[in-house]
């Protein structure tokens, strides 16, 4: 392979991508990953002399409707899964933001780990896959978990890749759960200006005895609501119930069945706007109230699982000093939580850490993953935690 030029390459085949790793390996060359292109998160990285895109990688390999499974490629994209799924009364429950042109794809989704509010019952990538097939810089093809139940050198592959950033391999095949399609839903809401109310009434509905299929809270303009949705034949009565415990709680409780709009609205505040910024918090579920005051600084807003801790702070776009100012305004507020910068200007994530990790024994033990599976770094090199 010449160096001094870029090319892009899309494999159709595991092998054909870990040949084409391989090859960049053995004339270091370094190797960007990528989907559709939805999520360019992280440091700018390495300048790289092949481009790997997963497109071609985009077959539903086979749906197991009823073993409610299913194995895909990465270039699946989540909008056309779901149409597909839907046929069947069945989900994959990760509704993350899904990008311009609705075009995240499901590797570039497990890669990211990044999920959306039916992650309060159904947890992120890592507890949906079930098994993983991977192309590595050595030209292996490695597989763990599903149908395949010996893990290689004992690591477990599936939830290693899950939010690795593509720098350990490339994800050429997943094993996934499915669920059910709840057949009907319903949304209990509670409005407040108060922040504290707003995580007392998000804490009660998360220690009921209610089945939420979905918690979370939105913070704009010094307004609050929590949303708790419920999905099911009994959708309508637990949203009911829901209403009740948040008018005790002392916020303005209603009901809204035609629900969608709301969560539609959710999802898309996980992403910035053009020339803004999106920086994730994870906090316990207690420092709420917290993370909305922090939402106050340069008019941003939140959205967030209250029931998880999770939360995405979405800066409006600014000047660059501005911006950088205050996306360290907000890490000082909820300090010590980690406050990831993920949507934003290229000149941001130039001149600021997304990560601000520090050198502690988390990122020792990744650079000890990072060097046993890809020791050349040849995948999406310097683009991770601590330049990994």
């Amino acid at each position: 392979m010449a160096t001094g030029t870029v090319r892009s390459e899309r494999p159709s085949t595991a092998d054909d991508a870990a040949g084409l790793l391989r090859a960049c390996a053995d004339d270091a060359i370094a190797v960007r990953i990528a989907g559709s292109g939805t999520k360019p998160w992280g440091h700018p990285g390495a300048e790289a002399g092949l481009h790997l895109h997963t497109g071609g990688l985009d077959a539903i390999v086979e749906h197991n409707a009823g073993d409610l499974t299913a194995v895909l490629q990465p270039g699946v994209r989540l909008g056309e899964l779901d149409a597909t799924l839907a046929a069947a009364g069945q989900m994959l429950a990760l509704d993350a933001p899904l990008g311009a042109g609705d075009g995240a794809t499901v590797g570039g989704l497990i890669a990211a780990g990044d999920s959306g509010p039916l992650r309060h019952r159904y947890g992120g990538p890592r507890d949906l896959v079930l098994g993983v097939t991977v192309a590595l810089s050595d030209g292996t093809v490695a597989k763990a978990g599903g149908k395949v139940i010996k893990n290689v050198a004992g690591y477990d592959l599936a939830k290693l890749f899950c939010g690795s950033f593509g720098t350990l391999g490339v994800i050429a095949e997943v094993a996934v759960r499915l669920h059910p399609r709840p057949r009907a839903q319903a949304t209990a809401t509670g409005t407040t200006d108060d922040p504290v109310a707003l995580a007392e009434a998000a804490s009660l509905l998360s220690h009921s005895a209610l089945e939420l299929q979905s918690l979370d809270v939105r913070w704009r303009s010094s307004l609050g609501m929590v949303l708790a949705r419920f999905g099911g034949v009994a959708a309508a009565d637990q949203a009911a119930a829901a209403q009740r415990l948040l008018a005790e709680a002392g916020v303005q409780a209603a009901v809204i069945e035609d629900d969608e709009p709301l969560w539609a609205a959710q999802r898309a505040g996980q992403r910035s706007v053009d020339g803004g910024a999106v920086v994730r918090v994870s906090g316990r579920p207690t420092q709420l109230a917290d993370a909305c005051i922090a939402a106050q600084v340069g008019d941003a807003s939140l959205v967030g699982r209250a029931g998880l801790g999770l939360s995405w702070i979405s800066l409006p776009p600014a000047a660059p000093g501005e911006l950088v100012t205050s996306i360290a305004r907000v890490r000082q507020v909820l300090a010590p939580s980690p406050c990831v910068v993920l949507d934003a200007p290229a000149y941001v994530r130039e001149h600021l850490d997304p990560w601000d990790h520090p050198e502690d024994a988390a990122l020792v033990l990744m650079r000890r993953v990072k060097a046993r599976f890809d020791p050349t770094s040849t995948c999406n090199p310097a683009i991770f935690a601590g330049g990994i």
